[in-house]
């Protein structure tokens, strides 16, 4: 069990457990649309929504999480939390979710699975959660495209590795850029993580910026803790 300030994760049975990640993404992810409904995609432990539940007056947030086990737990932590009568989780595959749209979303966020190599585990669960193959960046791409609101805001977090190719995905559904944060582990380390978010319109000038975590081990910069004190109970 992981304790936030205002929320509390169950996350035994889901594979992929609360990490740095979605906390950034949950804590950066811009909100200046001031977003009525949001979508999570491969919402796992629901960690996302409930972030966003905190942050925003947002009246529908909807979840889809394929896996069995990390959906009951989504479910029971979105019924355990304050804003239970905003969120809700749909137990279906990417595929099955869009294949008959009712809503378009002002919001729409994802810490997608992202190791792309053939190294697998014998657990199928963590495999998902954890393998671009279970959802490919071209298939959340189009879905983000087919659920955007017309002023929406599409956001990932990704490896650094991979922003060239999924900005260039982006484009090709008229997806742009307009806030990117490349994100660091300490000053002396290379970048591992894009924080990216993406709308309909392109920006004629886009000024990337950088984030650092730590100056030490456990000590932690001014920018990560005023990103994420609204969150941690220690920051």
């Amino acid at each position: 069990m992981f304790h936030f300030k205002q929320f509390t994760i169950q996350d035994e049975k889901s594979a992929m457990k609360i990490g740095t990640d979605a906390v950034l993404l949950g804590a950066w992810c811009p909100i200046d649309n001031s977003p009525k409904t949001i979508l999570d995609i491969g919402a796992g432990t629901g960690i996302l929504s409930l972030m966003l539940a905190q942050r925003t007056a947002s009246e529908q947030i909807d979840a889809v999480e394929i896996d069995e086990n990390a959906y009951e737990e989504c479910v029971e932590n979105f019924e355990n939390s304050p804003w239970s009568d905003r969120l809700f989780c749909f137990h279906a595959g990417l595929d099955e979710f869009v294949e008959e749209p009712e809503e378009e979303y002002d919001l729409i966020i994802c810490n997608p699975p992202f190791f792309a190599e053939d190294f697998k585990t014998k657990n199928e669960s963590r495999d998902l959660a954890r393998f671009q193959d279970a959802m490919p960046f071209e298939d959340l791409i189009e879905a983000a495209d087919l659920l955007l609101s017309e002023n929406g805001i599409f956001s990932v977090i990704i490896p650094f590795k991979e922003e060239e190719n999924f900005t260039d995905l982006c484009a090709e559904v008229e997806l742009f850029p307009t806030k990117i944060t490349r994100v660091k582990g300490s000053g002396k380390t290379a970048i591992v993580r894009s924080l990216l978010a993406f709308k309909r319109f392109e920006l004629s000038a886009l000024a990337a910026d950088e984030l650092i975590i730590e100056i030490n081990r456990h000590e932690y910069t001014d920018e990560y803790i005023n990103l994420t004190k609204d969150f941690y109970l220690k920051m």
